[in-house]
């Protein structure tokens, strides 16, 4: 993994922190990916399987997206280990990372 993944990481997750994020539960946390085709996007989607994921493909502007959920706690240090099986399995089939986010409940004040 790259020290600029590193860096948005980082990045992310202080404003989350700052944003009133829970970081004690575990959350949905979203991968995305860019393939050239359809065909590429499924079988990387296929990969995942039986890792508490939810896999949607679709076709975008830029290609076939690949949005990839894993059900986790939002730590530097396990979505950057994901982060890197994630683009073991993506980058030999052509696909781009395209990076991560979590879906945050904004605090009424």
């Amino acid at each position: 993994m790259s020290n600029l993944y590193e860096d948005i990481s980082s990045t992310v997750l202080r404003r989350m922190k700052e944003g009133g994020f829970d970081f004690t539960q575990i959350h949905p946390i979203e991968f995305y990916a860019v393939f050239p085709d359809e065909d590429r996007a499924r079988r990387a989607a296929g990969k995942f399987r039986g890792e508490s994921l939810c896999a949607l493909v679709h076709e975008s502007d830029e290609g076939w997206q690949l949005e990839l959920s894993k059900i986790m706690y939002a730590t530097h240090g396990g979505i950057g280990a994901f982060e890197q099986d994630f683009e073991a399995v993506i980058r030999p089939l052509g696909g781009e990372a395209q990076g991560w986010g979590v879906k945050q409940e904004r605090l009424m004040t």
